[in-house]
Formats: structure tokens, sequence, C-alpha cells
């Protein structure tokens, strides 16, 4: 049985920080050392650390009809792990500039699938893979209304080619149970949305 009244360590130490290749992203070699559960400071390790911008995701909602607006598009990282590398997910982007969550919120859902949010949920917020990345991801439900949204859209100077659909919240939900749907913001979103989701149209329909 754990002991829930146990302080967790709070010390940590920064010896050396290299940076060892700077593009889009960054990939730095840390060595620290920190507190241990048990007291007193631990050995140096090494450990190698993802620096990218935080992230914002919006799951488009329109409560009137049910329905959710999902994209397609494809993902490098899939590539050799998983059948289709082109993946079902929701509007999201980087805050690469002097900019609030909200405002790229409302930006990414005119650039990738020209969709206006009148309102914003906000969902959680969450470090996707903190063993070895410092991505923060603020996660959000957008109102919109979904008739007549579709086709392809995306910047073409970032090589964007991003299909957008309508999806029924039960067709979406089940694609999450039956694992098409693979993407980690996506289902969090669709879950959540799930559970809140009578809430919601109470408000938004």
């Amino acid at each position: 049985m754990t002991d829930s009244n146990k302080s967790t360590p709070t010390k940590h130490e920064i010896i050396r920080r290299d940076t060892c290749f700077k593009g889009f992203y960054q990939l730095d070699r840390l060595t620290l050392r920190h507190e241990l559960f048990d007291g007193g400071m631990g050995p140096e390790i090494n450990r190698e650390l993802f620096v990218r911008h935080d992230a914002v995701c919006v799951l488009p909602y329109d409560a009137k009809r049910d329905e959710v607006v999902l994209i397609e598009q494809f993902r490098v990282g899939v590539v050799g792990k998983h059948p289709n590398p082109w993946l079902i997910e929701m509007v999201a982007g980087l805050i690469d500039k002097e900019e609030q969550p909200e405002e790229v919120a409302h930006r990414e859902g005119e650039e990738e699938a020209e969709l206006v949010f009148s309102a914003l949920w906000p969902i959680t917020k969450y470090f996707p893979s903190p063993g070895g990345s410092n991505e923060f991801v603020h996660l959000y439900l957008g109102k919109c209304e979904s008739e007549g949204a579709g086709g392809v859209h995306g910047l073409e100077e970032e090589a964007e080619d991003i299909r957008v659909s309508v999806w029924s919240f039960d067709d979406a939900m089940q694609a999450v149970k039956d694992g098409r749907i693979v993407n980690a913001a996506t289902i969090i979103a669709i879950q959540w949305l799930a559970l809140n989701r009578a809430e919601i149209m109470g408000l938004w329909s």
C-alpha cells in the first residue's frame, strides 16, 4: 500500500546542457541529477531532450447536429509502425509566435478546416511524452457549425495537404474503440466529450 502522505522530491540540478541539433525542432543533451525519493541527490545522468514548441489541439464540435469535424494528413512519425501513415486527427498547431493558445486555436481552425469557432472550451493541458520531450499540449473543444465542412485545406507554403470530414459523434467514438483513431490528443478529446456531452449539448445547442 502506498503512503500518500510522503512528500514528492522537488530538487534537481542541470550540470551541463548542449544543443546537438537545431532546425525546426531542437535536440539537447543534458547532464543532470535529481533528488531521490529516499532522500539525498542521485548520481549524474545523461538525457537527450527533444525541444519543440507547445501545441494547441481543438476538437471541432457542432452540438446541434452532434457532429465532430476531423482531419486526415500524412505523419512521418507513423511510417513503419502503422499500416497507414495518414492519421485521423483534429485541428492542431504549434505556438511558434508571441500568441496565446486561444489565438492559435482560432487560426488553425481557419487554416486547416475553414472553420470559425464561436467558443472554446478548455479540456485539459498535458505533456504527451515527458520522458524525452518538453512539448506541452493545450486541448480544447471548439464550438462550430459542421454543415458544409469538408474538402482539402492547409497552407501550401507549409506543404500541408489536409482532408476534412464530418463525423457523427457515435461514429467518431466507435473509431476510437476500433483503433482507427490512434492520435493521442484526438482520443483524449473524444473520450472527454463522451463524458461531458450532455452538459455541452445543453449549453451549446
